[in-house]
């Protein structure tokens, strides 16, 4: 359940620094050195966390702003570095969370971590998604119902999947039983947001309260038994 982040500069200083202080805290980081590649990238996959070289990588400040403009990184926190080029009032302007000027400072860098790093922990729990077997039962707009299986959940959504072709767009309710000794019953609505020929993906838009907080509650469990698994698969 490593922090998956990206970084977008050709500076070694930078990448260097970058480096030594994600390592820290276990975070996996991939290198894009040119804006085309990373706003491809950005378009297509979720990230935690984006870095993003403004001013020594050319195009740096679109790679930034179509990330942040991207749907899968509308929320993904982004790190502006600025070299003189883009004020740091740009920078956050076209999207950034948080902005540093070259060269960076010891002191401001570990400020600016203390802020970024809880917050990209927080999306990586929100998207992270965790493989489960559930029935779900759907009622589209016609007020017809059907029971399909989960292939996967998070905080933001599930996906499903499709054994026979299943004619579902716009906004939808659901319901599926949380495992438990005492089974909760989930009520929520969701967009649907992509499909293939097997699978559907699904954004949670609105869940009633008493099935949010089971919903929460269960989540922490599957994460707590995800980190015991990690732990114990680590070699002494």
């Amino acid at each position: 359940m490593r922090l998956e982040c990206l970084i977008v500069t050709c500076d070694p200083s930078l990448l260097d620094h970058v480096k030594s202080n994600f390592a820290t805290i276990g975070a996996s980081l991939d290198l894009r050195q040119d804006s085309a590649s990373a706003i491809e990238l950005a378009s297509r996959r979720h990230w935690d966390g984006l870095v993003v070289d403004c001013d020594d990588v050319a195009g740096g400040t679109e790679a930034l702003a179509q990330a942040r403009n991207s749907r899968s990184n509308k929320h993904t926190l982004i790190l502006a570095v600025v070299n003189g080029s883009t004020s740091v009032e740009t920078a956050l302007d076209l999207g950034a969370n948080l902005a540093l000027s070259k060269p960076i400072q010891e002191t401001r860098w570990r400020s600016v971590l203390d802020i970024a790093i809880p917050e990209m922990e927080r999306e990586h729990r929100r998207y992270f998604r965790y493989d489960i077997d559930l029935p779900v039962r759907f009622r589209n707009q016609l007020g017809q119902s059907f029971t399909v299986r989960m292939k996967n959940v998070s905080e933001g959504g599930l996906a499903i999947k499709l054994a026979n072709p299943v004619q579902l767009e716009g906004v939808v309710t659901l319901e599926f039983e949380l495992p438990s000794v005492a089974p909760q019953l989930v009520h929520a609505k969701a967009d649907v947001v992509w499909s293939d020929s097997y699978v559907m993906a699904l954004r949670f838009l609105y869940m009633e309260k008493d099935s949010e907080v089971a919903f929460h509650g269960w989540l922490n469990s599957l994460e707590a038994h995800s980190q015991f698994r990690e732990s114990t698969a680590r070699p002494c």
